[in-house]
């Protein structure tokens, strides 16, 4: 799905990613579920790429719905894959702490597990080699991604703010369409670590510029990263976090 020139969506509003084509190649910003590999293909030949025009995926967080054909593109072609120091064993290992997944309507929670089984989520591949940044990194690849720490979702989740594209990636900073409840509209995502920790994150998007705030779970947002922080506080059951 094309957002704007060079920027592209993979997958849909349940589970996304992001590809930013650039003349000197291809940065993929989160890999989704291994089964958005086919995904990656049809958007690939529609632009008349392929996979060796691909310089590096840049993970927001090491969790599994954001891996997804990570390790594939590493082992089978040799593209690098970044991540957070902190979340390095997480995006290896797949070990996470247990957390409250909070409100849940039935409805939506199966959508998602469904939409998972589909795209292969309940059979992850880890990551077996990563390279690590840390939170102001500027990373050699096309469009020169900016990393931003925004723990709380995660120790090593970040946003990546990529100038060129116009854009900043948050991954599980937030999300505009709760995964479990199906609700839609920006608001704090599910399966968070320190949830006050992800809300105080977002204070550190206001000095950015964009006119997308992406994340990983939901509809592409149209704002200023310096609205962000405001439009979470003010969800429904985000007070108090």
């Amino acid at each position: 799905m094309r957002l704007a020139p060079g920027l592209h969506r993979l997958g849909n509003d349940i589970v996304a990613c992001y590809l930013i084509d650039t003349p000197a190649g291809i940065t993929l910003i989160d890999a989704g579920l291994p089964g958005h590999w086919r995904d990656l293909q049809r958007e690939l030949v529609a632009l008349g790429k392929t996979v060796d025009d691909i310089r590096g995926v840049v993970l927001t967080h090491g969790d599994s719905d954001h891996i997804g054909f990570a390790e594939r593109l590493r082992s089978a072609h040799g593209v690098p894959v970044y991540v957070h120091a902190a979340d390095a064993d997480r995006a290896r290992t797949g070990q996470k702490p247990k957390v409250a997944t909070g409100p849940l309507r039935l409805g939506p929670a199966l959508g998602f597990l469904a939409y998972s089984i589909r795209k292969n989520g309940l059979r992850a591949r880890y990551v077996r080699e990563v390279t690590e940044f840390t939170d102001g990194d500027v990373l050699d690849l096309p469009g020169s991604p900016v990393i931003v720490g925004m723990p709380g979702h995660s120790p090593g989740s970040v946003a990546v703010h990529v100038p060129g594209a116009d854009a900043v990636f948050v991954g599980d900073a937030l999300t505009t369409r709760h995964v479990l409840t199906g609700r839609t509209g920006p608001q704090p995502a599910p399966f968070t670590d320190d949830p006050a920790a992800a809300i105080d994150s977002l204070d550190r998007l206001a000095g950015l510029r964009a006119s997308w705030v992406l994340p990983g779970h939901g509809a592409p947002w149209a704002t200023s990263p310096a609205e962000v922080g405001t439009a979470v506080r003010s969800a429904p059951g985000t007070a108090g976090t």
